[in-house]
């Protein structure tokens, strides 16, 4: 296989990464981000605060968007397949 080749399915292959986590990533930092702030407000400490709310979130937005992220993941995998670019 080509260097070349091999460096264009890495850049596909963490570009379609990125674009997959990106609204769990966004979703999971606006949620810290209103937890850190009611914190500041209240001045609660309690450091497990922000976790319970961002695993329900990260969980919310894996349903919700659950069959995106897969159908891109299989649409790369597919893509990979139909262009011979995978050895087996």
């Amino acid at each position: 296989m080509a260097p070349g080749i091999l460096l264009e399915i890495l850049r596909e292959a963490i570009k379609t990464i990125l674009i997959m986590v990106a609204p769990i990533l966004g979703f999971s930092l606006l949620v810290g981000l209103t937890v850190s702030i009611f914190q500041a407000m209240t001045q609660i400490q309690e450091q497990t605060l922000a976790f319970v709310p961002k695993i329900v979130a990260v969980l919310l937005v894996l349903f919700l968007l659950g069959g995106w992220i897969m159908d891109l993941a299989v649409e790369f995998t597919a893509r990979l397949w139909s262009e011979g670019l995978v050895p087996f």
